[in-house]
């Protein structure tokens, strides 16, 4: 090959390397940040599982405070316990799922904490709906299920953090559901005091037994009274008799 046909070929090279670069580049766009949930070998129905979940930053100028995960169906905040999050950072249930907030970290920080879920529901993936606060206000929500996750075609979209459940292990059954506090059934408490000591007929008679004796007692105390009179009676009739 001749030096001039060399040279034009290795800059038309150079030109076509470099817009090729340009049109990657141009049609890249930012690297899109995700919010994750892991859970290594989780299969359905298994208990006591430690989910960690992660959440990149995305902003240049703000910290993350607050991270509000909407629960999928079968898990309840009562079947959480946190485990382990950012310095200082609380967990806190609400209606719908729970947060996890703090004072704001670093900017550029991103969130990891972990929690262990009771039991995982008999399904075969779950996501968890994030909305993800920074200082200033601004909001990431994490929220596309994953049919609505496409987003630009580039992978920009805002899927929900996601896990792929195996199936259940042989055997593996519904725990009862969390217990909560119940008044205890016990058995009917005895009637006030005034009415368990109201005498019975029986206990009254005894009781007029035990105050005015006997009911022979009037009756021949009576009789005697009656008869006392009726001999008085005819002793005066009888002496006026004689006495005329």
């Amino acid at each position: 090959m001749h030096r001039p046909t060399f040279v034009r070929s290795s800059r038309r090279l150079g030109v076509l390397t470099a817009a090729a670069f340009a049109v990657a580049v141009a049609t890249a766009g930012p690297a899109a940040a995700h919010a994750e949930v892991e859970a290594e070998g989780a299969r359905a129905l298994d208990q006591n599982v430690d989910l960690t979940f992660s959440a990149e930053s995305e902003s240049a100028s703000a910290g993350i405070t607050k991270l509000e995960v909407i629960l999928p169906k079968g898990i309840t905040p009562a079947d959480l316990t946190y485990k382990k999050g950012p310095d200082g950072w609380k967990f806190t249930p609400t209606a719908r799922g729970y947060t996890v907030s703090g004072a704001k970290l670093p900017v550029g920080e991103d969130v990891e904490y972990v929690v262990t879920v009771r039991q995982l529901p008999d399904a075969k993936s779950l996501a968890f709906k994030t909305l993800q606060s920074y200082s200033d206000g601004n909001v990431d929500r994490w929220i596309e299920l994953e049919e609505e996750a496409e987003g630009d075609g580039h992978g920009h979209g805002h899927p929900a953090p996601r896990l792929d459940l195996k199936a259940a292990a042989p055997g593996a059954e519904v725990v009862s559901p969390t217990p909560s506090e119940e008044p205890t059934t016990a058995a009917p408490s005895p009637e006030p005091s005034a009415k368990t000591s109201a005498p019975s007929p029986q206990a009254a008679a005894d009781s007029t037994d035990d105050d005015g004796g006997s009911p022979a007692v009037p009756l021949a105390i009576g009789a005697a009274v009656v008869l006392g009179l009726g001999g008085g009676v005819w002793w005066l009739r009888s002496r006026k008799g004689g006495t005329a």
